[in-house]
């Protein structure tokens, strides 16, 4: 009988211990795939196959024509710009002069894509901030070309990047009056960096648009769907063995990783943005965002049937509306 016992904790103690492994190995892999640039085109694979590329591709863009027009005009008037992150790491980006007759002196708008985007994405977004006035600069995150760096910090590690560009803006400019921009990892950026005790107050105003709450929240999120897992126990087993695989190679946990401790010390107007049909960073995050910001300042916008980054896309007269209004009120144009 002892025997009989002996063998089966034995034996469950070498399942928990493979089961342990094989977690970790899985968790290690999803970290690579996920965040590791060296293993980009393997993520790609993953959200093209998921219908994320797909949905954002062939959902109807009610603002073609003008993104079209942006895109030339991005083309067109791009200045190269080039900074180092604190690490070293070579950053770059586009600096757009304001697209009107008389523009208001000391205007500045600092525009955020998002995860395995570009600049060029934020083509638009740049263009109607120029066309209201703003001298705009339009970075490349770090781990997306064309700056440097190997790991994608999901807004940890590119809040202090967005910080050196403000710091540029402002050594060049010390009246500068600034307007931070975000979209998905782009405005976890932003919310990551609102509230930093060494935010400058030349940052009068920033907007959000379909950002998540934090590194963890997220990819759990997305491990009920976009990684497929075989069971949906292990998607918190399996975020927390990529949160360790992440800490060890970039520095940074899932955890700590939050815009919420941000946000409760954000005293800027605030503007929030989300499709309430995305199913990329889940809609649910807005309201956990707002509720956490300190601002007495905040504006909500939901825009129907808007999937993931398309709410500029899916109603552009309601976004750019509201998006106009709000910088109009906080900037006196």
């Amino acid at each position: 009988m002892r025997r009989i016992t002996r063998n089966a904790l034995i034996g469950a103690m070498a399942g928990t211990v493979m089961l342990g492994a094989g977690l970790m190995a899985v968790g290690e892999l999803m970290f690579r795939l996920s965040l590791d640039t060296r293993y980009a085109h393997w993520m790609e694979r993953l959200m093209a196959r998921d219908g994320v590329t797909a949905a954002y591709l062939e959902t109807p863009h009610a603002d073609a024509d003008e993104e079209a027009e942006a895109a030339r005009w991005f083309d067109r008037t791009r200045q190269p710009v080039r900074m180092r992150g604190e690490d070293g790491t070579d950053l770059r980006g586009w600096l757009f002069d304001p697209d009107c007759a008389s523009p208001a002196p000391h205007l500045y708008a600092i525009s955020l894509h998002g995860y395995s985007g570009g600049p060029k994405d934020m083509a638009k977004y740049a263009h109607r901030f120029a066309r209201m006035g703003f001298t705009v600069l339009v970075p490349a995150q770090r781990a997306h070309e064309p700056s440097g760096g190997r790991y994608i910090g999901m807004g940890w590690l590119e809040r202090g990047d967005l910080l050196g560009w403000i710091s540029l803006i402002v050594a060049s400019d010390p009246d500068a009056r600034i307007l931070l921009h975000g979209v998905s990892m782009g405005a976890a950026t932003v919310m990551m960096t609102t509230g930093d005790p060494s935010l400058p107050r030349n940052v009068e105003a920033a907007i959000e648009d379909c950002g998540y709450t934090s590194v963890w929240d997220q990819f759990l999120f997305n491990a009920k769907g976009m990684y497929h897992l075989p069971y949906r126990w292990m998607g918190g087993p399996v975020v927390r063995c990529m949160s360790a695989s992440c800490r060890r190679a970039a520095g940074y946990g899932f955890r700590e990783a939050t815009c919420l401790p941000s946000l409760r010390r954000t005293i800027i107007p605030m503007m929030f943005i989300h499709g309430d049909a995305d199913t990329f960073v889940d809609p649910a995050f807005l309201d956990r965002n707002v509720a956490a910001c300190a601002s007495i300042d905040r504006e909500v916008l939901v825009v129907p049937g808007a999937t993931h980054a398309m709410a500029a896309s899916t109603d552009p007269v309601l976004y750019w509306r509201r998006v106009t209004a709000f910088v109009q009120r906080v900037f006196d144009l």
